[in-house]
């Protein structure tokens, strides 16, 4: 396909990676031949690229696959998944789940991408309810900002929270930045 074809949300194969067309810019100077300039993300790592094009260069389409996946459970490296549609077990290492393994709990849904059958990331939910499993209690001392304390989650990982979260409480939590945004509806 022509660099000209580009697109926002297109994905393209280049220098053996993948990479998600976040930005594009057709430019035809005064003088001299036209290009691209683009702002690409790398689909494994999440790391963005500018990156200019000539013309007539020539790039690749990749075929991403999204597949739904509910979470089942923990083997030594890998986590392992069931797929919505086939039911059938997916397993994917933790090195591909990177930071996300903090907030998977039983039966969470999420989505993964995939290309040649080979996974590539993942995208959890936004925002998960995780219960809170072991907090100090609050002391209330003359704070002049909202103070916080740290509470650890059914999934293990600690979190920033405000005084007033108890033990046994479910909590909203961020899954991009890990921070606490409210407590849950009961």
């Amino acid at each position: 396909m022509s660099i000209n074809e580009i697109n926002s949300g297109l994905t393209i194969l280049l220098d053996g990676q993948i990479y998600s067309v976040l930005e594009y810019q057709h430019v035809k100077p005064g003088k001299g031949a036209a290009f691209v300039r683009t702002k690409l993300r790398n689909f494994r790592d999440g790391r963005v690229l500018d990156r200019t094009f000539k013309g007539d260069e020539k790039i690749e389409e990749a075929f991403i696959e999204e597949r739904k996946l509910q979470y089942l459970y923990r083997a030594d490296k890998t986590y392992n998944f069931m797929d919505q549609q086939n039911f059938e077990e997916v397993a994917i290492p933790k090195d591909t789940l990177r930071e996300k393994i903090n907030f998977l709990k039983d039966s969470l849904q999420i989505t993964a991408y995939s290309y040649k059958g080979k996974i590539l990331s993942v995208e959890l939910p936004t925002f998960i309810e995780l219960k809170i499993v072991h907090t100090e209690p609050g002391l209330r001392g003359d704070t002049a900002k909202q103070a916080m304390k740290i509470a650890t989650v059914e999934t293990g990982v600690d979190i920033q929270v405000p005084l007033f979260i108890k033990e046994g409480d479910t909590i909203k939590v961020d899954t991009r930045s890990g921070q606490y945004v409210e407590r849950a509806a009961k």
